[in-house]
C-alpha cells in the first residue's frame, strides 16, 4: 500500500526509526485524514512522535498546546537534531523576548515552521491569537490534556479555555494526548475540547520492566534512600517531594554524602531550571530532587529508579511520575514511602478549596491510600484503575507478588457487603458501607435511619482492614463497579447479583498495616544496625550526667539520638551533630564526655567505622529555622509565625521542637502565659521534671483529658528549653 510505504519511509527519514510502536501508525493516519484524535497512551510509548510526524507531512503550521517551558525547549531541541532548518520548530512563551518572538513570527510566515509549541497562558494574548489568524494551521495538538480535568491530576483552569480560542483562531482536526486517564477523565477532555467524535487510541498501561514498591516511612527514610542510591553506583533517578522545602533539603542531604543530586521546583529562576534539567540529561548529576515540576515530556530513556519521598495526591500522579523510570524498556524501580500521617496532611491541605474540589481531592486520595496500603499485585490494581484487565494474580515485578500474603476466605463478608449496599438502593459509597457494617451510627446514616436496618452492624467484629481488602478486591473481581461520575458510589454487578443468590468462594488478600511494619522495621533496623554494649554505655554515662544534674535523662539526649550513636560511632563533636537531634549546642553542652566514651570503646574493640553507616545530616540552619528564632527572639505569636511560613500550627511545633531538641534554647513563655492557664502549665511542666520519658502518648495517658496535645507541645517545647539547652 503507497500511503503506508510513505508513512514508513518518512518515519525512517526524519526519526531513523524502521518500524512503528504500538498504534502509533494508525493515529498518524487518522490525523492526516482530519479526523479529530484522542491519544490515550503511557509514559514512553511514543506520544509526541504522533503529531510531529505528521506536522512535518502536512502544509501549514501544526500548534502544540502544552504546559511546561522545560518540556517545549526539550521537544523543539530534539526536532531540530532530525532537521537541517533551526526554524523547523519553535516556541513561543514568557521566556523569549521580543526579537526572538519576531524572528519565530517570520520563520512561521515564511513557511519554515512545522512546529509551533505554545503555553496554554500565551495562546490567551489578543497579539498571538490576531498572528495565528493569519497563518494556515494544520491541526491543534494538546499535550498533557488531563490538564483539563478536574478529576485529572495536575488540573490547570486555562486548558478550559482551549476551544473557545481554537474557534477563534480558526477550525482545524484537534489530536489530545495523555499519558494518564481514568474514563472520567478521558470523558471530560474529550468534551471540554469539543472533540467528542474524536477517533479514540488506547494503549495498555502496562510497563512489565517497571518494578512497584511501597514502603514504611519512617524517621530513617534519608539514609534508605542514601543506602538505596548508593547500591546502584551512578544510576539516574528522580525523587519526588511535594513541598519545595523538603527538596532543597534533601538535595543538600545527598550532594553531603557524595551522590551528585540538584534540587528543581517551580520557586527557582528558569536559567537554575534549565540548566538542571541539562545536566540530568548531560549525566552531569545523577540524580534530581523534584517536585511535580519536573519531567513532563523530560526524554531521558535510561532513569533507573523513581522515587516518592511523600506519597502522590492521586494515582493519576504516581502512575505518571513512575512512568518516567526505564522508558527504554530496562529495568525501572519505583519506590514509593507511605504512612497514615502524610495522608492527613494532603487533606489539611485541602480545607479552604472549594467544597467540590475537596471532595474531588479525597476520592482521589483514598484511592491512593487504597493502592498503598493493599497487599494485591500492583500491577493488577494500577491497571483495573485505568479500566484494564491483568489476568495474571502474580506479576514477579512488584512488592507485594514477590512477597505474597496468604489468602483468607472472605464469602461471609463479601455477602454482607453485597446485603447492605442491596439494602441502601446502591446509592452510597464505600465509607458509608463501611459504617453500617461496623455500626457506626454517623449523622448522616441517622438521617437516613439506615441504623434501623437489619445489617446495620452486622459486622462489627471484623476489622476496618478486612473491609476495605473485600470491597477493593470485589470491584477488581468483578463483583461491583463504582460509578465515578457519582462521587463513588458503588453497584452491584450482575456477577454480584449472582454471588448474593448462589455464594461461591471468595478468598482476599489482607491489607497492609503500614505503622506496624513502620516499627517492625526500626526495630530491625536498630537491632542490626546498633551496638548493644555501646548503647548501653551510652545510657549509663546519660543516667549518670543526670542525677549529677538533677534532670530526665531523656533532656540530655533521646533514645533515637543514642541508637544513632551507637551506630555511626561518632568521635568528634563535629561528627556528633550528624546525629538526629544533636545541634551545635547541644553538642558542645554535653557531647565531649559521649565522644571520649565511643573513641574509647571503638580502640579497645578494633570497631571500624563502616562507611555506609556514615550518613552525613545538614546543620539544621534552613531558612525557616533562622525565620522562626528571629521570629519568637521578636515576640511573634506562634500562629502568626505559621500563617507567615505558609504552614499548619503543628507542622511549626515540629520545626520548634526539632530546634529545642536539638539544643538550641528559645523562649516561648510570652506566648504560653497568653494563651495557657498558670496552673495547668505548671501541672505539665512539673509531670515531665518527674516522667522518665517524653513520649506525647504517655503524657496524654496520664494527664488525662483536661489537656490538650497542643497544650502539652507547648509546655514541653518550654521544659526542654529550660532544662536541657
Amino acid at each position: 500500500m503507497k500511503e503506508e510505504y510513505n508513512l514508513k519511509k518518512a518515519l525512517k527519514e526524519y526519526f531513523g526509526f524502521d518500524t512503528f510502536k504500538s498504534n502509533q501508525e494508525d493515529i498518524v493516519k487518522s490525523l492526516l485524514e482530519g479526523h479529530n484524535v484522542f491519544v490515550l497512551m503511557p509514559t514512553g510509548g511514543g506520544k509526541s512522535l504522533c503529531y510531529q510526524l505528521p506536522s512535518l507531512l502536512m502544509d501549514g503550521t501544526a500548534i502544540v498546546i502544552s504546559p511546561l517551558i522545560a518540556l517545549m525547549k526539550n521537544q523543539v531541541d530534539a526536532i531540530r537534531h532530525m532537521s537541517q532548518e533551526d526554524g523547523i520548530a519553535h516556541y513561543i512563551n514568557s521566556s523569549l523576548n521580543r526579537n526572538q518572538i519576531e524572528q519565530v513570527k517570520n520563520d512561521i510566515t515564511n513557511g519554515v515552521t512545522k512546529l509551533l509549541y505554545v503555553a496554554p497562558e500565551s495562546l490567551t494574548k489578543e497579539t498571538y491569537v490576531e498572528f495565528l489568524k493569519t497563518i494556515k494551521i494544520s491541526f491543534y495538538a494538546v499535550d498533557e490534556a488531563h490538564c483539563i480535568s478536574e478529576w485529572g491530576h495536575d488540573f490547570r483552569p486555562e486548558y478550559r479555555k482551549i476551544r473557545p480560542i481554537i474557534n477563534n483562531i480558526g477550525n482545524a482536526p484537534v489530536i489530545a494526548l495523555t499519558a494518564t486517564a481514568t474514563e472520567k477523565v478521558a470523558t471530560d477532555i474529550k468534551k471540554s475540547l469539543g472533540i467528542t467524535d474524536a477517533i479514540t487510541y488506547k494503549s495498555s498501561f502496562n510497563r512489565p520492566n517497571l518494578y512497584y514498591e511501597i514502603r514504611p516511612k519512617t524517621k530513617d527514610i534519608d539514609r534508605n534512600i542514601i543506602k538505596f542510591i548508593k547500591q546502584g553506583g551512578t544510576r539516574s533517578g528522580i525523587i519526588y517531594c511535594l513541598s519545595r522545602k523538603k527538596v532543597e533539603e534533601l538535595a543538600e542531604v545527598l550532594r553531603m554524602n557524595d551522590i551528585k543530586a540538584e534540587a528543581y521546583h517551580a520557586g527557582l529562576d528558569p536559567a537554575t531550571r534549565s540548566k538542571t534539567q541539562d545536566d540530568f540529561l548531560m549525566e552531569r548529576i545523577n540524580v534530581i530532587v523534584a517536585t511535580i515540576a519536573f519531567g513532563m515530556g523530560i526524554d531521558k530513556p535510561d532513569v533507573r529508579f523513581v522515587i516518592h519521598y511523600d506519597i502522590p495526591k492521586s494515582l493519576e500522579g504516581y502512575y505518571q511520575e513512575t512512568g518516567r523510570a526505564g522508558r527504554d524498556g530496562g529495568e525501572g524501580k519505583c519506590i514509593a514511602f507511605y504512612s497514615r500521617k502524610d495522608l492527613k496532611k494532603l487533606e489539611k491541605f485541602m480545607e479552604g478549596k472549594p467544597l467540590a474540589e475537596q471532595d474531588i481531592g479525597k476520592q482521589l486520595l483514598k484511592e491512593t491510600a487504597a493502592y498503598a496500603e493493599s497487599s494485591l499485585c500492583r500491577r493488577k490494581l494500577l491497571l483495573h484503575y485505568f479500566g484494564e484487565t491483568y489476568d495474571k494474580d502474580n506479576c514477579g515485578n512488584c512488592d507485594n507478588c514477590l512477597h505474597p500474603k496468604n489468602k483468607v476466605e472472605a464469602k461471609k463478608e463479601l455477602l454482607k457487603v453485597l446485603e447492605v449496599i442491596s439494602a441502601t438502593k446502591e446509592n452510597f459509597c464505600d465509607d458509608y458501607i463501611k459504617d453500617i457494617l461496623l455500626g457506626n451510627r454517623t449523622e448522616e446514616i441517622s438521617d437516613y435511619h439506615h441504623d434501623e436496618l437489619e445489617e446495620f452492624g452486622c459486622g462489627e467484629e471484623v476489622d476496618e482492614r478486612i473491609w476495605n481488602a473485600v470491597i477493593k478486591q470485589a470491584l477488581i473481581s468483578g463483583y461491583l463497579d463504582k460509578d465515578v461520575n457519582n462521587y463513588g458510589v458503588l453497584k452491584i454487578t450482575e456477577k454480584g447479583r449472582k454471588f448474593m443468590t448462589k455464594p461461591q468462594s471468595f478468598e482476599i488478600i489482607e491489607d497492609r498495616d503500614f505503622e506496624e511494619e513502620a516499627e517492625a522495621e526500626l526495630h530491625e533496623e536498630s537491632a542490626f544496625s546498633v551496638d548493644p554494649a555501646l548503647f548501653t554505655m551510652l545510657k549509663n554515662l546519660r543516667k549518670k550526667m543526670s542525677k549529677e544534674q538533677d534532670i530526665p535523662p531523656y533532656v540530655i539526649f533521646q533514645d533515637n539520638s543514642l541508637e544513632a550513636m551507637a551506630t555511626f560511632y561518632p568521635q568528634t563533636l563535629e561528627e556528633l551533630q550528624n546525629i538526629p537531634g544533636v545541634g551545635a549546642g547541644k553538642a558542645k553542652r554535653y557531647g565531649t564526655e559521649f565522644c571520649k566514651l565511643i573513641k574509647k570503646h571503638c580502640e579497645d574493640n578494633d570497631i571500624e567505622r563502616p562507611e555506609d553507616l556514615r550518613i552525613r545530616t545538614v546543620a539544621n540552619k534552613s531558612k525557616l529555622k533562622v525565620s522562626i528564632i528571629h521570629s519568637i527572639d521578636r515576640k511573634v505569636a506562634l500562629d502568626d509565625i505559621a500563617v507567615a511560613n505558609g504552614i499548619e500550627f503543628d507542622e511549626l511545633l515540629d520545626e520548634i521542637e526539632a530546634i529545642v531538641y536539638s539544643g538550641t534554647k528559645i523562649n516561648i513563655d510570652y506566648f504560653i502565659n497568653e494563651m495557657l492557664d498558670e496552673d495547668l502549665v505548671d501541672d505539665i511542666y512539673q509531670y515531665f521534671k518527674e516522667s522518665e520519658t517524653d513520649d506525647l502518648d504517655a503524657a496524654l495517658d496520664e494527664l488525662g483529658d483536661d489537656y490538650s496535645e497542643e497544650e502539652i507541645r507547648l509546655v514541653r517545647i518550654k521544659f526542654i528549653s529550660e532544662m536541657a539547652n
